[in-house]
C-alpha cells in the first residue's frame, strides 16, 4: 500500500483493489487521482507506519486544484478540508509530530458529544493519550493551560481541552504550516493538481487551420 507521501514520491498503487477504502490505501480515490495524474517517478520509500489515517467515505471526491492551492493560502482552509486534513497528517507523521493533529481531532469530535458519560470516558481518553506525562503521543502545552486541562478534568465536559487544542492548533499553524507549504510533497499534489496547459496561441491556430 501507499501513503499520500509515498504517492507522491512515486509509489505506484497494488493492481488489486483492497476491501476497506483508507486515504493511504491502493484502492481509494486519492490513490486512483495521484496515479490517473503521473505519479510514477520511481519507487518510493516506505513510510514510518503510523496507522491509518482518516476514512474517506464512499464517494468522496478528489480536491479540486482551487481547493489544493487554498491549502497553501490559509491554514484554516487547510484544516476545513478533510482532504486537506489528510494530506497535513501524512506530512506530520514524516516529522514525528502526528500527535498534534489527532489531539486536534479528538478535541473536534469531543465537542460534538451530547451525552455525558460519553463525554467523560472521551475527555479521560484524551487526557491519558495526549496530555498525560506518560503517554508516548504527549502534546507540548505550557504550564499554564496543563493546568487548566487538569481543573476541567474534575467534571469534563465536551470545552475541557478548549485551551488546549487552540494552542496545538496555533503551534501547527506557526510551526508545521511553512514547512508543509514549502514540502515535496504538497508541491508535487498541487502539481498534479493542475490541468493540461493550453497549447500556445500560435499551435492552436494551426491545428485550428489543418484540413480535416
Amino acid at each position: 500500500m501507499c501513503s499520500l507521501a509515498a504517492l507522491a514520491r512515486g509509489c505506484r498503487p497494488a493492481a488489486k483493489p483492497c476491501c476497506l477504502c483508507w486515504c493511504c490505501c491502493c484502492s481509494c480515490s486519492w490513490a486512483k487521482w495521484l496515479a490517473a495524474r503521473g505519479a510514477d517517478a520511481g519507487p518510493g520509500k516506505k513510510p514510518r507506519d503510523a496507522g491509518p489515517l482518516e476514512p474517506l467515505l464512499d464517494g468522496d471526491a478528489p480536491p479540486s486544484l482551487e481547493e489544493v492551492r487554498g491549502w497553501g493560502q490559509s491554514f484554516e482552509r487547510l484544516m476545513r478540508s478533510a482532504a486537506g486534513r489528510k494530506v497535513f497528517r501524512d506530512f506530520l507523521r514524516g516529522e514525528y509530530s502526528e500527535e498534534n493533529i489527532m489531539f486536534w481531532l479528538a478535541c473536534e469530535e469531543l465537542k460534538r458529544e451530547s451525552d455525558p458519560d460519553a463525554v467523560e470516558e472521551k475527555a479521560r481518553f484524551i487526557y491519558e493519550d495526549y496530555i498525560s506525562i506518560l503517554s508516548p503521543k504527549e502534546v507540548s502545552l505550557d504550564s499554564r493551560v496543563r493546568e487548566t486541562v487538569n481543573r476541567n478534568m474534575v467534571e469534563p465536559t465536551p470545552h475541557t481541552f478548549d485551551e488546549a487544542q487552540l494552542q496545538i492548533y496555533t503551534l501547527m499553524h506557526r510551526d508545521s504550516y511553512p514547512r508543509f507549504v514549502s514540502s515535496p510533497l504538497y508541491k508535487t499534489l498541487a502539481r498534479l493538481a493542475a490541468p493540461e496547459p493550453p497549447p500556445p496561441p500560435a499551435a492552436a491556430a494551426a491545428a485550428a487551420a489543418a484540413p480535416t
